[in-house]
């Protein structure tokens, strides 16, 4: 109705409620990329709602009586997708919906306003980087709008060099950029991002991060309201401190991996669905088994054997996830698994990816993280962070009506080969320097498998089996053991399983015990 018209006129971020006091009802709206959280509690008589959980939970009659699907969903995704949160009185609002509550009615109604909609056009390539481009600086320059002074994270990849270029292109003062490192040389960025800011004459700010970062921890779980293991959280909120001592707004290349098929993992996904699905039925899973023989399991230990038994769908899932069935029925107790089942896939994945409507395999994918990754890990991430600094974080590759107009682009402009983001990449070509270019994507990650392997490891073990632990109720104490010694062997990286389990542990401190 008009509650869905009005949201179509707005763009950019926003979570926002409104009251009709004519007609007695409530308006709750979220942006449509899900940039900015909305939660709420409905008991039946009363409905709550705020930006953060704990704002909520200053009621006492909201319970914290925890969502046991929740919390396999957090031991499968790393993170807790929508709808759901870690409480089970408490629901997140979907992106690109409202929730309107009239008087008199016995439940809110959800409604969804805007769905990314794939649908390539043909047209001269010229023509496509004429045009993407122009959206880009549009993009940008509609973000920069505002009355205190702008800055950027800049971490030394394409997305962010390309919105600091274009900010630059924009602007008549001196661009400030900020980057962190590390002392890891292969997670360090520093270089790549000074050559950005080298050649566009930034105002730049670099910090280097310590494993010290452990007493952030618990201010990060306080923080996050639930349990959040991607741990590029760190990077994040060091990268938000340092930029808020200057600035108040900031821009961030998010978004862009999800615009132009930049993952890595879309071209070997890719890969796969040629490999495996190209022949049907029986002779194409005998072909694949013939070649899988030869083939080693993937390194991340998910073998390829247990790969061609799935469907492109479910494939993927496997790729993104970080428990199976099995490793579930090990990590947690009886009591746990009695509560949330062991089975890691619940339809999600094939539900959103049939109500895609994409038109290809990397399209739908893109589509699905669009739809989970994004707003409920990276976005998620990047709000709570840059809030906790009092940071205000924009994201121009996110714009409503650039991402418009990418999915109208073919994918095979986008994910050329192996090589992702190539029209994003050629449109910028004249912009950034060659060595930001044509580097090998890396992720905005930390080294964690050394720093458990070093400064974290008594860390870990003092925190996941000493005697303050939460968990023994519900991961057992025995498959903890056994994460901690495959990692410190050196033959098998646990670190994300260990992380993943220590932020549970930290939010448990925070949240439970009070």
């Amino acid at each position: 109705g008009a509650a869905g018209r009005c949201l179509e006129r707005l763009g950019g971020i926003f979570a926002s409620a409104l009251w009709d006091g004519a007609r007695r009802r409530l308006f709750l709206a979220r942006d449509r990329v899900g940039i900015k959280p909305l939660v709420y509690a409905w008991d039946g008589r009363r409905l709550l709602f705020a930006s953060e959980i704990k704002g909520l939970l200053q009621d006492a009659t909201v319970s914290r009586d925890l969502d046991w699907d929740a919390l396999r969903e957090y031991l499968v995704f790393h993170y807790i997708p929508c709808p759901r949160t870690i409480f089970r009185a408490v629901r997140k609002l979907p992106p690109a919906s409202y929730l309107l509550l009239e008087e008199g009615r016995s439940e809110p109604e959800i409604h969804r306003y805007w769905d990314l909609r794939f649908d390539p056009q043909e047209r001269r390539e010229e023509e496509w980087l004429e045009g993407l481009r122009w959206h880009l600086q549009d993009a940008v320059r509609s973000h920069m709008v505002s009355d205190v002074p702008v800055g950027a994270f800049l971490s030394g990849g394409v997305d962010s060099g390309s919105v600091v270029a274009l900010m630059a292109q924009a602007s008549t003062s001196p661009i400030r950029t900020f980057s962190i490192g590390f002392d890891e040389a292969s997670f360090d960025e520093l270089a790549y991002a000074r050559a950005v800011a080298q050649r566009y004459g930034t105002d730049h700010c670099e910090f280097v991060v310590k494993p010290d970062a452990l007493e952030v921890m618990p201010q990060l779980a306080w923080q996050l309201d639930e349990p959040f293991a991607d741990a590029s959280a760190l990077p994040t909120y060091y990268v938000a401190k340092i930029t808020r001592e200057h600035v108040t707004v900031a821009l961030s290349g998010d978004g862009g991996d999800e615009n132009f098929a930049g993952y890595r993992r879309y071209a070997a996904a890719q890969r796969r669905h040629a490999s495996l699905d190209a022949f049907p039925g029986v002779l194409g899973r005998m072909a694949a088994r013939a070649g899988a023989a030869a083939l080693p399991a993937t390194a991340r230990g998910r073998g390829y054997l247990e790969l061609l038994g799935a469907g492109p769908v479910d494939r993927y899932f496997r790729m993104v996830t970080y428990q199976r069935d099995a490793t579930l029925g090990r990590l947690l107790t009886a009591e746990a698994q009695a509560q949330t089942g062991t089975r890691a896939d619940d339809g999600r994945f094939q539900t959103l990816a049939a109500a895609s409507g994409a038109p290809d395999y990397v399209a739908t994918l893109q589509y699905l993280d669009v739809c989970t990754y994004l707003p409920d890990d990276i976005l998620a991430k990047v709000d709570r962070t840059s809030m906790l600094v009092s940071l205000e974080s924009r994201v121009p590759l996110l714009d409503h009506v650039l991402m418009e107009y990418v999915a109208t682009m073919p994918t095979r402009l986008k994910l050329a080969g192996d090589t992702g983001k190539a029209i994003f990449k050629r449109a910028m070509a004249d912009a950034l320097p060659a060595s930001v270019l044509e580097r090998r994507k890396m992720g905005f990650g930390v080294p964690l498998a050394q720093w458990f392997r070093r400064e974290l490891r008594d860390y870990a073990r003092e925190t996941l089996l000493g005697s303050r632990a939460r968990q023994p109720g519900l991961i057992v104490p025995a498959a903890i053991e056994r994460l901690l010694a495959e990692h410190d062997s050196g033959r098998h990286d646990r670190s994300a399983s260990l992380w993943a389990l220590a932020m549970f542990e930290e939010w448990a401190r925070r949240w439970l015990d009070g």
